[in-house]
Formats: structure tokens, sequence, C-alpha cells
């Protein structure tokens, strides 16, 4: 088959329902779009027309190797996203700003982008188990994942499926604080993201295509958050992962 192209890419979003202004956080297989004319530079190029000079395109660059090295082996600049061959690429672009958090920082690149990123390093907010000093709240008020919630952010499943999906653990940390608040030793709640991602493919607003080869999901952070943790209130006895 012929390399898809940028114009390709571009066209696969504006169906999927990206558009002008949105921001995307975006989990990613890159090998899942099959062959691109120009590589990861044509995804990013891409991405980047298709929300505009107004748009915010946002990428995990998670750390996540044996949590005991995690913070030994952390430095800002230099340390590699272990999530994925276009998050890497996408982190060392000029004009890209990453998140200071040692395990689950977040790039950043277009409108506000450095702003955006520039305090996970505060201690406000909700708590989780990753958090660790000097590093601040992973999850907390200030994080590039919660302010994505809080300001109409957009998440694009880029050929992956819900194991993937790290807006889940913000799911956990909500419900683990209501949790808290009866009972201070409230264990943290590890949820099954396949069986919750199951629920929102049935009951959650969603756009479902392809861009290039990759069959992809856009859907809103916000809703797609409130809506799981409002099941999860309802019926935790059927998330609560075994692992």
């Amino acid at each position: 088959m012929d390399a898809y192209t940028q114009a390709d890419l571009q066209r696969h979003l504006a169906a999927l329902g990206v558009e002008a202004g949105d921001m995307l956080f975006i989990h990613s297989s890159f090998k899942s779009l099959g062959p691109v004319s120009g590589g990861a530079q044509t995804v990013v190029e891409a991405l980047q027309a298709a929300v505009g000079p107004d748009g915010l395109i946002l990428m995990p660059s998670f750390h996540l190797i044996d949590r005991s090295e995690r913070a030994r082996r952390w430095d800002w600049a230099t340390t590699p996203s272990t999530v994925g061959w276009l998050s890497e690429f996408f982190r060392r672009l000029p004009d890209t700003y990453r998140s200071d958090h040692y395990s689950h920082s977040v790039a950043a690149r277009g409108c506000g982008a450095a702003d955006f990123v520039a305090d996970h390093r505060s201690e406000e907010g909700h708590t989780s188990p990753w958090d660790l000093a000097p590093w601040g709240r992973t999850y907390g008020t200030h994080s590039p994942m919660f302010r994505a919630y809080r300001r109409g952010g957009k998440i694009l499943m880029l050929g992956v499926d819900y194991q993937t999906s790290t807006y889940i653990h913000l799911v956990e940390v909500i419900y683990w604080h209501h949790r808290r608040r009866a009972d201070p030793q409230a264990a943290y709640p590890a949820l099954d993201r396949p069986r919750l991602g199951a629920y929102w493919d049935t009951t959650g607003p969603l756009t479902r295509g392809r861009v290039g080869a990759a069959r992809c999901r856009l859907f809103a952070i916000d809703t797609y958050v409130d809506t799981l943790l409002a099941e999860v209130v309802a019926h935790p006895e059927r998330y609560w992962s075994q692992r």
C-alpha cells in the first residue's frame, strides 16, 4: 500500500472529530498507523495542523522503569519516555515542553504549552501512590492531566486499547479521596481498565474511526472521567482489579 501523507492524516483526524483549538491528550501506537511518508514528523505536523495555532497537543512522557529506580535515574531534559516511540519523538522536538515529574511527566506542544506543564511540582490537590518529594502531586490540581480534565481536553486513542488509558488513574485518585473521607486507611482502588473501557464503549459519547491504518477513539476527558467515576461509585465490585 502507499504511504499515508500529512494530508491523508489531517483528513482522517477531521473526520474523527478533531477541531481547530482542541486540546488533545494522545495515547498512541506509532506502528498501528501503517506506513507514513516522513514518519513521526509527519504525524506530529498533521496533529498540529488539525488543532491549529490555538490548539494544544499533550502526550505522556512517562518514566515507567522499576519503581525503585525512577527517581534516581530521572533527568527532566534527557530521560526518555517509555510509553511509545511517538511520545519519545514528540518530547525531543524543539518547542516541546515537559513537566518535571520523575514518573508521570507530560509533554506539551502548541498554544500555552510551557505554562500548561510548568507547575507539576505543586503540592495542591489529591494525593496518589506516585507522589514523592521533591516532586509534587502526580494527579494534583496543577498537574497536566488534571488541568486537561478541568479545561475541556479530549483524549485521542491512536491505535491503542484501554489498557493504556492512564486517565483511569485519575478516576482512582478521585475515588480514593472520596473513600478516605469515611475511612482514612482505605486501600488505593486499582481499577480494571479494560472492563471500564468496555463500559465506556457501550455507554459513553465517543467517536471512532481510522487515522492512517490505526483504529482510533476520540472523546472528552471530563465526561470520560466523570462517567467512569460515577459507575465505580455505584458498582465498585465490578471494577476492582486483582492485579
